[in-house]
């Protein structure tokens, strides 16, 4: 198979107007000048040769955009979809709407996206874009994928849990269905690998960049990397030619002040020199503010993006000459033992550092400023990223393949096999929760469970809220925990946003302060102005409110009773510590607890309801080591529920004490 040598170039991504329909004459022409589109009929003919291919091309090289397209208009289409997922929701909603005005259709027809609890398709839609999630669970309903006639696993290098779970799904569905195509693309060396783990299939190269990228690093250590950055974007502002800027920050709060910084500092300057228009991304914000960061540089302005790794792929900036790489980025790391996640400040790898450099050289010729030596790059910095499946929680991953029917989990087909502590830490959760039995087999509740898009504890807690007479509440809580934080803190008026954040709060805790706003803002028409006035984020409202429209229709498809308990709130309360009592804890100090079940100290997050409050039992959702082991949205229990809804697992020893006894069961059986 020829491969070329084109050097790849992206076609900026314009914003989508609101049908989706081609506005700019041009956009014909810009698909005309991607990499990919030399090699069009080359590509095609490799895809009909082979059932399964490996496409290697940089992050802008058209293939996320262009290949669905190439392949409807080869007729694939007619067999059926053209599934493509991303491993981002911004990236899978930006890249529908693109595909949509390059085909002149509204989005949601030809083209439409899925991610969780958004459906953006109809009968009509040929190429779907959809998160990896999405695709995964599609599995559940359709083993065979028989409504698609090619897949598309898109930034495969990337390696999220999702899609290392559908390389060993896809594995055996390609086998049992040679009509399907199935076709992986990374824009790392990494594709030998692929190509060895699936049959030795082909691979097909798009080559490399429009144009050079000139990469500097740091003669010592920065000791403050923030700082750096701040400085670094400040010098190309006032030294370097015309060019927008990209810097990368590791998490929210992090862009969150370097925004305010850089504003303060162009304050500062005053006229003097010219404007520097300051945009963050990440994947919290609201989508209309995402979308300001592909509007055009007004002229005689220059534009800094300030976002997390959602930029490295999925995303193209158009304008980007800079690029400022500290050289981190936040991850989640989870301890099995503990049940609990990390998010930690790490090294990138030096794919990632690679695919951050390569954002500058879409437009012309570009920098990157590493903020880091040479020497660290080369000898501290990893090849590639750990995939996320050897450091996430894997209860709703297993749930989800004893659902399909893989029960022998130990030989099921990972490229990187989970570590085995944290498979089996996954399968105690499940058995705790009566989702499997003694055998390690799904049971009626745990296939139900898996029916609902959530972690397992949470599906849980909304079954067992029917029995309890109180899901009209649930449903309300379980949507409000699926979205972002709905309270929203400007720092400039926090004292009065802790205000009234204050009047919602519920001495039953947390989830009961969730639900508390819910029902004020119900009470209010769903008004954005109540939303305003009691700091609260009414995009997070609004999509909590969708979220709930969706539960509510699985509630239905299982003909469950949806039913208020008015204000008796223990049974909400209840219901809540029947899907979270392994997340038990009582009281030891004046702040501080022990989880029952590991033994740990944990402390209550100073954002929470019941900070400085001290109720002598509780159950927490989540817990997160930050600067110390905090557990996030705490509700106040009854040491006595927890007997009541894990026998199993809690016997009263005295009056008022719970402990934990565990059952032993053969949880890797088939």
């Amino acid at each position: 198979m020829e491969r070329g040598s084109l050097k790849i170039g992206e076609e900026p991504f314009n914003k989508a107007t609101t049908s989706g329909e081609t506005t700019d004459p041009g956009l014909q022409d810009q698909r005309k000048n991607l990499p990919i589109y030399k090699y069009r009929d080359q590509l095609l003919q490799a895809i009909g040769d082979h059932q399964v291919l490996i496409v290697v091309g940089d992050t802008g090289s058209g293939k996320t955009t262009q290949m669905v397209q190439y392949l409807a208009d080869a007729g694939y289409a007619d067999k059926g979809r053209i599934g493509c997922t991303q491993l981002r929701r911004v990236a899978a909603m930006s890249v529908a709407k693109r595909v949509a005005e390059e085909v002149g259709c509204r989005l949601g027809q030809e083209v439409g996206y899925t991610i969780r609890f958004e459906d953006c398709t109809s009968p009509e839609t040929q190429m779907k874009y959809m998160t990896d999630g999405m695709l995964q669970r599609e599995c559940l309903i359709d083993p065979l994928l028989s409504r698609y006639s090619v897949i598309i696993l898109d930034d495969a290098h990337e390696r999220t849990i999702a899609t290392d779970v559908l390389f060993g799904i896809l594995k055996t569905v390609v086998k049992r269905r040679p009509d399907l195509k199935l076709i992986v693309t990374s824009a790392t060396l990494d594709a030998e690998r692929f190509s060895k783990y699936l049959f030795g299939c082909p691979i097909f190269t798009i080559p490399g960049r429009t144009f050079p990228v000139e990469i500097q690093y740091t003669k010592e250590p920065e000791t403050d990397y923030l700082d750096a950055s701040l400085i670094t974007v400040m010098q190309i502002h006032l030294s370097e030619p015309p060019g927008d800027i990209l810097l990368f920050l590791t998490g929210q709060e992090e862009i969150d002040t370097a925004c305010e910084i850089l504003s303060e500092r162009m304050k500062y300057l005053g006229s003097k020199v010219p404007e520097l228009i300051i945009l963050p991304i990440y994947s919290a914000l609201p989508s209309e503010i995402q979308s300001q960061v592909f509007e055009p540089t007004p002229p005689g302005a220059r534009k800094v993006v300030i976002a997390t790794n959602v930029a490295e792929t999925g995303l193209t900036i158009p304008g980007i000459y800079y690029v400022v790489d500290p050289g981190f980025s936040k991850q989640h790391a989870y301890d099995p033992r503990r049940d609990m996640d990390s998010l930690v400040v790490m090294p990138i790898s030096q794919a990632q550092a690679k695919q951050r450099a390569g954002r500058a050289g879409r437009t012309g010729p570009g920098k990157c400023y590493r903020l880091y030596t040479e020497l660290a790059h080369k000898d501290e910095m990893l090849p590639n990223s750990i995939p996320d499946i050897q450091r996430t929680n894997l209860s709703s991953t297993i749930l989800q393949l004893k659902a399909m029917g893989i029960n022998d989990l130990l030989n099921f087909d990972f490229m990187d096999p989970p570590p085995a502590p944290a498979m089996l830490a996954a399968l105690e959760n499940l058995y705790s929760l009566s989702a499997l039995d003694d055998e390690g087999l799904l049971t009626q509740l745990g296939r139900k469970m898996a029916g609902f898009p959530m972690e397992p504890p949470l599906a849980k807690v909304l079954i067992a809220s029917v029995d309890l007479g109180c899901s009209e509440e649930i449903l309300s809580i379980v949507a409000m925990l699926s979205v972002p934080t709905v309270f929203y803190r400007p720092k400039e008026k926090r004292a009065q946003a802790d205000s009234k954040k204050a009047k919602f709060h519920q001495p039953g805790g947390d989830h009961l302060t969730l639900l508390t706003v819910y029902n004020g803002w119900k009470a209010a028409n769903f008004s954005d102005a109540w939303c305003y006035e009691n700091f609260v984020q009414a995009r997070s409202m609004q999509r909590a409110r969708n979220i709930r429209k969706q539960l509510f229709g699985i509630m239905n498809r299982y003909d469950y009773d949806v039913v208020s308990a008015g204000r008796d709130y223990d049974l909400v309360r209840k219901a809540i510590c029947s899907g979270f009592f392994r997340h038990a804890a009582k009281k030891v100090s004046s702040h501080g607890y022990k989880t029952l079940v590991e033994d740990i100290s944990i402390y209550i997050h100073p954002s929470s309801t019941l900070f400085g409050r001290g109720p002598e039992w509780l159950v927490y959702h989540e817990l997160i080591l930050t600067t110390r082991e905090y557990c996030h949205n705490v509700t106040v229990i009854e040491p006595k529920w927890l007997v009541e809804f894990a026998p199993q697992f809690f016997k009263v020893t005295s009056a008022n004490k719970s402990s934990k006894h565990k059952k032993q069961g053969g949880l890797y059986g088939r």
